[in-house]
């Protein structure tokens, strides 16, 4: 059976992950992390993908972006791909794919779990007990959002905007969120949508997709349809 296609809607945001094949490492030095976020950087621009919210792991990436069109997420990590597997191959002198397979993707129901995400995108380290704090983290946008660097490759979200009327302000506000940390329940959910290809919402937010896409996107219903008695037939 074919694969259906991504379910991609121009300026609505995606959580994107991309393993390595068989989940060895993608990045193994720091120069690697560089190269692949520069050219992430050009191929994002290029192909007018916003990158609200990243961080590179040693065997993974997550990203939360908006494309302008229905093709640019695809198109931009198929460059990417093409500039910096080549270059990781030569380096380490290996042969053959260093992805595996298809990027996962998730549409974001941008009201209720654009923030949550890009909060699950940035506490990956700390959970993986690669860091003692998101920002011990080099390579996540964690230390753009609050404040400390600027992040060349970050479009900020209309949502982030919204946390503060001043920088200073959108950058407390949003520290306290991740500080916050994420309930169990909403990490695993954010997980799992990702990774089964699903939308990352309410029902409500799934049933208007339904209706906007006309792909079923919530669970059919189970056993057979109900169906109205027969009368009897009338005795003659």
């Amino acid at each position: 059976m074919a694969r259906l296609p991504r379910l991609i809607i121009p300026n609505q945001p995606q959580h994107l992950i991309q393993r390595g094949n068989n989940r060895q490492p993608i990045f193994r030095e720091e120069v690697d992390y560089q190269r692949f976020l520069a050219w992430l950087k050009e191929a994002a621009r290029f192909y007018e993908v916003a990158i609200h919210a990243y961080v590179l792991m040693p065997n993974h990436l997550h990203l939360l972006a908006t494309p302008s069109n229905d093709t640019g997420l695809a198109l931009m990590m198929q460059k990417v791909g093409r500039f910096y597997v080549p270059w990781f191959n030569q380096k380490y002198e290996r042969t053959g794919g260093l992805f595996e397979g298809r990027f996962r993707t998730s549409l974001v129901d941008t009201e209720h779990y654009l923030l949550a995400c890009s909060r699950y995108i940035e506490l990956n380290p700390v959970r993986a007990g690669l860091a003692a704090a998101p920002l011990d983290y080099p390579w996540s946008s964690y230390a753009h959002h609050t404040g400390v660097r600027t992040d060349a490759l970050i479009t900020d979200h209309l949502l982030y905007w919204g946390l503060g009327n001043t920088p200073f302000q959108r950058e407390a506000a949003y520290t306290d969120l991740v500080m916050q940390g994420i309930a169990q329940e909403e990490m695993d959910f954010v997980t799992a949508s990702v990774l089964k290809n699903q939308p990352l919402g309410s029902d409500a937010f799934k049933a208007e997709l339904e209706r906007r896409t006309k792909r079923q996107i919530l669970p059919a219903k189970r056993g057979r349809p109900f169906r109205e008695p027969i009368p009897p037939l009338s005795q003659a």
